[in-house]
């Protein structure tokens, strides 16, 4: 059971993107996804609000979720928050061990 969670990351003056940028050329992103029990680590750019930037965070499990919130790694990302007055917005997610349905698949297109 993955846990996959978005995070909505707003603020003014592209700030968002500025923290995204940020946490991507000081090397904090590639440290997470390193970290044990990182499954995904990705920014994304809405395209209907320039000002936000979405990130989509997946971990093995709790455990590694909890061992990442009390990283040094996770003082660094709070402090990148602060720099750049972010407010967030979070979504949760538990993935569905069954996986996608039979009946679901006709709709996606793999490579």
């Amino acid at each position: 059971m993955s846990i996959t969670i978005n995070i909505y990351y707003t603020g003014e003056n592209k700030n968002a993107q500025k923290f995204a940028q940020e946490m991507m050329s000081s090397g904090i992103v590639s440290k997470i996804r390193s970290e044990k029990g990182n499954l995904k680590y990705d920014y994304y750019l809405p395209m209907n609000d320039s000002e936000t930037v979405l990130l989509i965070d997946s971990w093995d499990n709790q455990e590694s979720l909890d061992k990442h919130h009390a990283s040094p790694t996770m003082q660094k990302i709070l402090e990148l928050r602060e720099k750049y007055n972010l407010t967030m917005r979070v979504e949760r997610y538990i993935t569905d061990c069954s996986g996608i349905p039979e009946k679901d698949k006709k709709f996606i297109k793999e490579k």
